[in-house]
């Protein structure tokens, strides 16, 4: 199964010491398999860090998931036992994971999910309100808590388009306003530059650039 993590880094290298506790699931590294919530956090990192977005893509051995070798938790979708396994988690500030599974999968608790949650600790709704306004929000993420459990996981390429999609619409706008061109003649000229298609090649490691680093580039070409 093709699963995504979403960043402002291409993950090269897994290291759950950089992982970090409080999490829904405690610490480890997490994975999705809906491509669209990956890409939504990693645009969403990127706002903080001022890097471009990146989706890392992996494949995943599902036989892990059977596998007798690793402890594994299993959440169908939001309900008391997720809600009180979440709690546990966000509610743990010391460096220790505080259970011992090696992979546990469920929904996600996102931005909103997250502001219910810290109201529920604080005693200002119910358990049963809190589930039921979530009875609908699709999501899904993987937690890899362990090295063992990591096995399961491979790279399987590395998807810079998250982060040439962003930068390309700053730079197309920036064309436009900058040199009083419409969209269409902006687009042309930056799609058929020598400065695109060293940004589309990754090599190059244009991606990780900023949108300005990269116009500034163009500018210098046109």
């Amino acid at each position: 199964m093709k699963v995504y993590h979403g960043s402002d880094t291409q993950i090269e290298e897994i290291d759950l010491n950089k992982c970090k506790f409080g999490k829904d699931f405690g610490r480890g590294f997490y994975v999705t398999k809906l491509h669209e919530q990956a890409r939504t956090m990693a645009i969403r990192v990127s706002k903080w860090s001022k890097k471009a977005p990146v989706v890392s893509e992996f494949e995943f051995d599902e036989f892990a998931l059977v596998d007798d070798d690793l402890k594994k938790l299993h959440f169908n979708d939001y309900n008391d036992e997720w809600l009180e396994f979440v709690v546990l988690n966000r509610k743990n500030k010391t460096n220790q994971q505080v259970h011992d599974y090696d992979i546990v999968e469920g929904p996600v608790a996102d931005d909103k999910v997250t502001t219910e949650v810290d109201r529920y600790i604080e005693g200002l709704i119910s358990k049963e309100q809190f589930l039921k306004d979530l009875t609908y929000n699709p999501s899904h993420q993987i937690c890899f808590c362990t090295m063992q459990s990591l096995q399961a996981l491979s790279q399987a390429k590395g998807r810079i388009d998250i982060a040439i999609y962003d930068i390309g619409d700053h730079v197309v706008q920036s064309l436009m306003i900058d040199y009083d061109i419409n969209e269409l003649e902006a687009t042309d000229r930056y799609y058929t530059s020598t400065t695109y298609a060293q940004l589309a090649d990754e090599s190059t490691g244009f991606y990780k650039k900023t949108w300005q680093e990269i116009y500034e580039l163009l500018k210098k070409e046109l």
